[in-house]
């Protein structure tokens, strides 16, 4: 058989001079400065300096945040930064940052959080004053206005023993973290790690979420913005809701969108049902074989906050869907919606569907685990915490990246590509004329993405002061 040959032969020394690789990523550790996360984080980790000549721990903090959104998934990946100084400066030790992650306990985390909400009030005005109108999803071909907060929870599971590592309710191993995304920018606001056998539905961990979520936003969007939250049947305990119902007594526009259990008085107004109409795809195509009607007012929504409405939705079942005994008996598998959206808020086939597009959120956490949280250093509960604290910073860094620095399509993609196209590009870096200059290749189909990203964050306002 004759070979072909497809690639051009190559002889291969060690002796290129100059050349970096993940030259990107120093768009995220500059974005960072930028911002001000990174004399954020140094503020509030002052106290665990120890000498002058030490590493800043707020420094460190940023370097391993930006470890994790280039990809990076051990303490021990610092080596990429570590050894490039041109490019990123110099980079603390696995050790050090071991030490560093450590030490931060849970007081410290509150800090660590209180300067992210920082950073993020200077991202925001940042894009305000250089992209206009904060982005706002879309759900149905029809925007959806406000913030919209998706809260969900996820196993991560663990290979070895670490501390508050259990089985799970799926019958695995490991933990049970609850996050909240942003479904404008896809930043990640809030998460909490918890032991593999928390339960989904626990009021008080969805209470701590939420806040810290509310927290992470600007005063002038929280008090000012309608905030829609959207959460599966985990999120749907009456005192959950009873506290959303009360963040309105503190001037926030706050309103549920969650699933609903199926019980026996629901069942009951569901079969007895009249004005069925035809249900929406998230992109506003009628969806074949999908029906919504209200049911509220049918039955008793005792425990349920005044002004709750019931959406349901029945469709055709497809092969392998897991239906319970009235779905077989019905032939249809149907979903409960609860929101106090009020009437007049859109169409009760647009509520359904903006309720569904939280299964967004099921991408940003695929894709957060590919930033950090999935998979966690330490066996030592404290430190997996920490490094959840600083996977969620790494997720704000490459959403800050698309939505202040980004155009087209770069503006919209998932992390992984990201990093292929731009982040892991290599250069060739050179002082001249006491400046660092990083040139990279020509003819990299991304190269002009990437210097305009540069460009771009080299004309962001900074913060006074």
């Amino acid at each position: 058989m004759q070979a072909t040959a497809t690639r051009p032969k190559i002889i291969v020394t060690g002796g290129g001079r100059g050349v970096v690789g993940h030259a990107g990523a120093r768009l995220l550790a500059d974005l960072a400065d930028a911002t001000g996360l990174t004399s954020a984080f140094s503020l509030a980790l002052a106290r665990l300096r120890q000498r002058r000549r030490d590493h800043e721990p707020g420094r460190i903090a940023v370097d391993l945040a930006v470890l994790l959104a280039d990809g990076g998934e051990a303490i021990a990946d610092l080596a990429v930064l570590r050894n490039q100084p041109a490019l990123f400066g110099p980079v603390a030790s696995d050790p050090t940052a071991w030490r560093l992650l450590s030490q931060l306990d849970a007081t410290i985390l509150a800090e660590l959080r209180a300067a992210r909400a920082q950073a993020r009030e200077v991202a925001w005005a940042q894009h305000a004053e250089t992209r206009g109108d904060f982005p706002q999803p879309t759900v149905a071909g029809q925007q959806v206005d406000g913030l919209v907060l998706d809260i969900d929870a996820t196993i991560v599971i663990c290979h070895s023993e670490k501390e508050s590592a259990t089985r799970t309710w799926k019958k695995t191993f490991g933990f049970h973290p609850l996050l909240c995304f942003l479904d404008n920018t896809g930043e990640a606001l809030a998460g909490m790690l918890r032991e593999g056998r928390a339960g989904s539905n626990t009021t008080t961990d969805h209470i701590t979420v939420l806040d810290q979520a509310l927290a992470q936003i600007p005063d002038a969007h929280r008090h000012g913005t309608p905030i829609l939250l959207r959460a599966d049947s985990a999120g749907s305990s009456h005192g959950f809701l009873a506290h959303i119902r009360g963040l309105r007594q503190q001037q926030v526009d706050i309103r549920f969108s969650v699933g609903a259990a199926i019980t026996e008085p629901v069942r009951t107004a569901i079969q007895a049902a009249t004005g069925w109409v035809p249900a929406i795809d998230t992109d506003g195509d009628l969806r074949e074989h999908a029906e919504v009607c209200e049911i509220t007012g049918s039955f008793d929504p005792a425990g349920w906050p005044e002004g709750t409405r019931f959406l349901v939705r029945r469709e055709r079942p497809h092969p392998g869907a897991q239906l319970s005994l009235f779905d077989t008996i019905a032939g249809w598998r149907h979903q409960v919606v609860a929101t106090d959206t009020p009437p007049g808020g859109g169409s009760i086939q647009h509520l359904e569907a903006r309720h569904r597009a939280h299964a967004r959120v099921e991408d940003r956490i695929r894709t957060g685990k590919n930033t950090g949280f999935g998979r966690f250093p330490s066996r030592i509960f404290a430190i997996n915490q920490a490094w959840l604290q600083l996977a969620l910073t790494g997720i704000d860094l490459l959403a800050w990246t698309r939505t202040l620095l980004l155009d087209g399509d770069l503006a919209s993609t998932e992390p992984k590509k990201l990093r292929y196209q731009l982040l892991h590009v290599a250069a060739r870096i050179t002082r001249t004329a006491r400046r660092t200059c990083l040139a990279i290749a020509a003819n990299w189909p991304w190269t002009d993405a990437l210097t305009s990203a540069f460009s771009k964050l080299a004309a962001l306002p900074r913060p006074a002061g």
